[in-house]
């Protein structure tokens, strides 16, 4: 199959939670949302085949992390308000990484199309 935005609009219409920012993106956008989630995740499973239900998945989650409002907080910007309307302050204000949006739904479905089961990695501390 190939990726194409009616695939992914009709994946993520019947399989995602949060379709809004996918559903409001233009068609160059979700274009763009596709590409780079195609290769990031081709760059960082490059021994697995990566279904595209996986690629669609991650396509909705950058969605959200990059629309308007979401990113102002990834360029750093702490807070803003807009007078009589609504004030908006970001817990974390950095820029992060794009694979920590991978979702665990494409963990999963790339762990099913090759027969291994994938997470994550988390690094944190242990207490003894």
């Amino acid at each position: 199959m190939a990726i194409t935005i009616p695939a992914a609009d009709e994946y993520i219409g019947q399989n995602v939670i949060d379709t809004e920012d996918w559903i409001d993106a233009d068609s160059s956008k979700k274009q763009r949302l596709l590409n780079v989630a195609a290769a990031r995740l081709a760059r960082k499973f490059p021994q697995y085949a990566v279904p595209d239900n996986a690629v669609y998945e991650y396509s909705a989650a950058l969605a959200v992390a990059y629309n308007d409002t979401n990113r102002l907080n990834n360029h750093g910007i702490a807070g803003f308000s807009i007078t009589g309307v609504a004030s908006f302050n970001f817990k974390d204000t950095q820029n992060r990484q794009i694979d920590v949006f991978i979702p665990q739904a494409a963990y999963n479905l790339i762990g099913e199309a090759n027969g291994v089961k994938l997470a994550p990695r988390r690094v944190g501390r242990s207490v003894r």
